[in-house]
């Protein structure tokens, strides 16, 4: 049974700083990506950043380019999302994913486990 953990959302100003975590147990992902995702109150879910599990950073979206930075610690099983001057429209729930491909993990594709989601809120 493969797990997601997800942790370090809460509410922050705008401009502050976040770091989000996922912890992954209970196989080997080697040979999978690692992505984050969100979700916003009406809105469909988004990709935001994903990463090889050989640490080569696949993409980020647009929207979160210069402010986001995706990382990974293999030795804890552990993917990052460090999130730097953080807006108002930034607040959603954000998804810990392990997906099949990495070149269609941005389109939410093939995606084989989700996280349980955490909540980030801006305030303006």
């Amino acid at each position: 049974q493969v797990q997601l953990v997800e942790s370090g959302g809460g509410l922050v100003q705008a401009g502050a700083s976040l770091t989000l975590s996922c912890t992954a147990s209970g196989r080997t992902f080697s040979t999978y990506v690692m992505g984050w995702f969100r979700q916003a109150p009406g809105k469909e879910r988004e990709f935001v950043a994903a990463i090889r599990w050989s640490g080569i950073i696949i993409s980020y979206a647009d929207a979160v380019k210069g402010r986001f930075a995706i990382s990974k610690d293999s030795a804890k099983n552990t993917v990052y999302l460090q999130m730097n001057s953080l807006k108002p429209e930034d607040t959603a729930v954000y998804y810990c994913a392990v997906g099949q491909n990495p070149r269609t993990i941005a389109d939410g594709q093939s995606i084989a486990y989700w996280g349980q989601g955490t909540q980030v809120t801006v305030s303006s």
